[in-house]
């Protein structure tokens, strides 16, 4: 079985077993309370019924696009359990969830855009052509002015303010079963971050 965390908008959490059962899972849309969740969501799953910890062969982790402050919470909580574990880490781009959703909900056809709120007045856009196993990307993450951002022709935007876990399990089984490889385990932040390191100054 899998574990799932993505915090990229707000905190979802879900065990989910290899066959795609979901076990369990927890969720919140707050996007400011990821670090007073994250642990009682795990607790949550990880002692569900019909959940044993010790079978987890895995830990997905969304990676973003999102804020700094919520991304690093789910990514470390990841890494925490993996290691602990000394199972693997598998990270997924959040957007990829919600295509996969899409498309196997029958919602997202032919190419459509993933859109989440990247504040700021920015969106995060990923574009995908629709596909299964797996969508196909066409323009991978990125953020967009929201005022001025308009979805090319024949492109259908959909805007999401929840990643949810079980869909991101769902991209990572698909990819264990055709043997794809994983994203770098490094967070989407999409934006440089505010504080930059400065030159030292002389000391005379």
């Amino acid at each position: 079985m899998l574990l799932a965390i993505d915090t990229s908008a707000g905190t979802a959490v879900a065990v989910v077993a290899l066959d795609g059962r979901v076990l369990a899972e927890r969720s919140t849309d707050d996007t400011r309370r990821h670090a007073e969740v994250i642990g009682p969501f795990l607790d949550a799953v990880l002692h569900a019924p019909g959940v044993s910890s010790a079978a987890l062969t895995g830990v997905v982790t969304g990676i973003g696009p999102g804020p700094y402050t919520g991304l690093r919470v789910g990514i470390a909580a990841a890494r925490a359990v993996a290691f602990a574990r000394g199972i693997p880490l598998l990270p997924v781009p959040s957007h990829d969830a919600v295509a996969l959703a899409l498309v196997e909900g029958g919602i997202a056809a032919g190419r459509f855009s993933v859109v989440t709120d990247a504040r700021r007045r920015e969106v995060a856009v990923t574009t995908y052509s629709a596909a299964l196993p797996l969508p196909t990307v066409v323009a991978p993450a990125h953020l967009v002015a929201r005022l001025a951002w308009t979805p090319e022709e024949g492109v259908v935007a959909h805007e999401v303010v929840e990643i949810p876990a079980v869909p991101l399990a769902h991209v990572a089984l698909a990819r264990l079963a055709a043997g794809l490889p994983f994203a770098a385990p490094q967070p989407l932040y999409l934006r440089a971050p505010d504080v930059t390191l400065s030159s030292p100054k002389r000391v005379s």
